[in-house]
């Protein structure tokens, strides 16, 4: 009896026990569960900053650019001086022909020294020169100008020869590998290499553009993927990005030049006056690691970048472009259109609708000579505009095509003389040319719309929704839907599409049922633990595998906790500054829910008054604690709050913050516009151009400045008085004009 007892109380006991342990379990995972839902929220918080402000830095650049068309229609240059200067800074002056690029570059009168210790270059290359030149850069050595430039040489060569769609086979190879953007982090293409093995004839290769830019060896990168290239070139496609682009690679780079402006205004400073978010651009690059012959190379890889075919297809079946697809999406067109007219495709907006007018003034067969604005006569050397001949008649198709294609051609030659702009490739048989002479009795398209589809395939973004709008957040080429994709798949008979242009946590992301595919190769994007990196094998079947990487030794030794946190700070960080940045209009925004002038507004209002300020798209509510300090009552001093956010921005020498709120907004556009001024790239511009420039710039800013009082301020600013500016006193003038409104 006793014992039957003690035997219920044990198992009532390990019941109990049991029971309790259950609800624990319980317990812990609903907690757990939480933990890694604040995690995850945390993480896409901080995804979205760093997008929104990848994003608005990217559509600044088209705003830059459209700036200086909206000044080009309206200034109206008082003479021939001020109109060649005009010229050489917005247009494609920088153009050369074919002999004076080959003579401007020439390679061979360079000298090697005995003491150069890098790789030696030996043309046609072979293997072993891409081996010397991996270890050679994975031991910080730099390939000499004259190996660079004749690599360059070769390689433009040979893109020269190939087709603007890039035809690949799965026959030849077990497997092709399609890397994306890898913007000059040098280390994860060495990791590709480690874990998928360097080209080769059984080792194929597609690299989807955005090489450069970003990251500090951009230069490194195209010397190692074009060397590939020219070994083999049945093997490695390489197809344009973005980024490719001399004009977006003007943009990026680091503000050092800011800081030591900031110390001169501040009178000596040896500590900075406040932090700055670096990021390393491809022109300055290259200019700071050939400073003899960085303007050449330059001018080269310029040259190269617009022969960079744009697209790849794989077994007819899978089509790899750098951005993505619109609803006017052409394959047909891609594959004729000559590409090396778009050396920017930034630019081509612009000049499209000249060409647009000379296409109809012709066809009508009308003609309009701009008259000089002082009523001087032409030069002498220049001729008279021409008169297109009797247009045929439209149903012979094969004559009217050539007749257009002769008088839209003579009359885009005629104006190049005009304003003295030399074309950037003389007459010779590419592909592009070849197709376009054989298809004479095809469609006539207006630059237009070859600039439309060279920046829908370069700039475009999938989204989940139907249709196709134009892409307010980067401000270049569109958003595309499942529709569009279902469309473009169906007419071409394609099983899916492989597009970069976006950083993903994972390296990779499919979209639109599987149908769309985005692999992104730069892992540590943003910040170290960001995300990953990954690239994709494809075999006879098209089936894709993924390999997920992270090139930084740190990211795999951080907790889910450590990475998020530190990804988190960077964020915001970032996010501080662009709020700094816009002190002024966030003072406007506020106080027009600050009626009573009481200093005070509600945090719903802080942030659709933020919103409407900065235009990221972010979710304020939900950022505010990190933002803004907790209030008992949900009124918050905004006067107090944006002097709190200034501290953070300047040190203890107390720099006027009006000055720092005009620096951290305008600084990326300052350098911009300082490297369009400076043609050489020399980091100095002569009074001539400065003065030129300001008497452009004067009447965007509303401020009347005369030629005596633009005098004065150069002489003003010229600190070490050697006759030049640069980009220290180019922004000191900046400053003193802006104090003067």
């Amino acid at each position: 009896m006793g014992s039957g007892s003690s035997v219920n109380a044990t198992y009532k006991y390990s019941l109990q026990k049991s029971e309790n342990a259950f609800k624990a379990a319980v317990l812990i995972q609903r907690w757990y569960r939480r933990y890694v839902a604040r995690l995850e929220m945390r993480r896409r918080c901080t995804w979205r900053i760093f997008q929104s402000i990848e994003y608005a830095c990217e559509q600044d650049q088209i705003k830059l650019h459209n700036f200086f068309s909206y000044l080009m229609d309206r200034f109206t240059p008082s003479s021939n001086k001020e109109r060649d200067f005009i010229t050489r800074m917005f247009l494609s002056g920088e153009s050369f022909k074919e002999a004076e690029l080959e003579k401007y570059c020439d390679y061979e009168s360079m000298e090697v020294p005995d003491s150069y210790t890098g790789p030696r270059l030996s043309f046609p290359l072979l293997p072993d020169h891409a081996t010397a030149l991996l270890e050679a850069f994975k031991q910080k050595q730099q390939l000499h100008a004259r190996y660079v430039l004749n690599l360059l040489h070769e390689t433009r060569k040979h893109l020269k020869q190939l087709p603007n769609i890039s035809h690949v086979s799965t026959c030849y190879s077990e497997e092709v590998t399609v890397c994306g953007d890898l913007h000059g982090q040098l280390d994860d293409l060495f990791l590709i290499f480690y874990k998928n093995g360097l080209p080769s004839p059984s080792k194929s290769y597609v690299f989807n553009g955005d090489f450069v830019d970003r990251g500090k060896q951009s230069l490194e990168i195209l010397i190692i993927l074009f060397t590939f290239l020219l070994i083999y070139p049945k093997e490695v496609h390489l197809n344009r990005g973005n980024h490719e682009d001399h004009m977006v690679n003007l943009r990026y780079g680091s503000c050092a030049g800011l800081i030591a402006m900031a110390r001169v205004s501040l009178g000596n400073p040896t500590e900075l006056p406040f932090s700055v978010s670096f990021s390393y651009g491809f022109t300055k690059e290259v200019m700071q690691k050939y400073k003899v012959h960085g303007k050449k190379i330059l001018k080269m890889i310029q040259n190269v970048f617009c022969w960079l075919p744009l697209a790849s297809l794989i077994d007819q079946k899978v089509l790899i472009i750098h951005g993505g697809i619109s609803d006017t999406t052409d394959l047909d067109m891609l594959e004729k259109i000559q590409r090396n007219k778009f050396i920017s495709v930034l630019r081509g907006k612009k000049r499209k609708e000249s060409n647009r007018n000379v296409e109809i003034q012709e066809l009508n067969g009308e003609s309009k000579v701009e008259a000089d604005p002082a009523g001087n006569e032409a030069a002498p050397s220049l001729s008279p505009q021409p008169r297109p001949a009797q247009a045929p008649s439209m149903a012979n198709r094969l004559e009217f095509s050539r007749w257009v294609r002769q008088t839209v051609q003579e009359q885009i030659e005629w104006c190049r003389r005009l304003v003295d702009i030399s074309e950037s490739e003389e007459e010779e048989l590419t592909y592009s040319s070849v197709v376009s002479m054989t298809d004479l009795d095809g469609p006539c398209w207006t630059r237009q719309e070859e600039w439309k589809q060279i920046l829908d395939i370069l700039w475009s973004d999938p989204m989940p929704q139907e249709g196709c709008r134009v892409n307010t957040v980067r401000g270049g080429g569109c958003y595309f839907g499942p529709d569009v994709t279902g469309k473009i798949l169906e007419k071409y008979n394609l099983q899916f599409l492989i597009r970069s242009h976006e950083c993903k946590q994972e390296g990779y992301e499919f979209c639109h049922n599987r149908k769309v595919l985005t692999i992104f190769s730069a892992s540590n994007y943003y910040e170290i633990g960001s995300n990953r990196g990954a690239y994709v094998k494809l075999g006879p079947d098209l089936v894709p595998h993924f390999v997920q990487f992270q090139a930084n030794k740190t990211a795999h030794t951080l907790t889910m906790t450590q990475r998020i946190s530190r990804v988190e700070e960077s964020a915001f960080r970032a996010l501080r500054e662009k709020l700094f940045a816009h002190t002024s209009a966030l003072i406007s925004a506020f106080k027009a829910y600050d009626k009573d002038n009481t200093g005070r507004i509600t945090l719903s209002n802080w942030a659709t008054a933020v919103e409407s300020v900065l235009h990221l798209g972010l979710p304020w509510r939900m950022l505010r604690p990190q933002l803004v300090r907790s209030t008992a009552d949900g009124m918050l001093e905004y006067k107090s709050w944006l002097d709190d956010l200034a501290m953070e921005q300047r040190s203890q020498e107390h720099i006027q913050s009006s000055l720092l709120e005009v620096i951290y907004r305008n600084r990326s556009n300052l350098e911009t516009i300082f490297r369009i001024i400076d043609r050489d790239h020399s980091g100095l511009i002569s009074f001539e151009e400065f003065h030129q420039t300001w008497k452009l710039f004067s009447s965007h800013m509303n401020i009347e400045l005369t030629d005596d009082s633009i005098n004065d301020l150069v002489r003003s600013i010229d600190f070490n008085k050697d006759g030049n500016i640069d980009f220290n006193e180019f922004l000191e003038a900046f400053r003193l004009v802006k104090q003067s409104q």
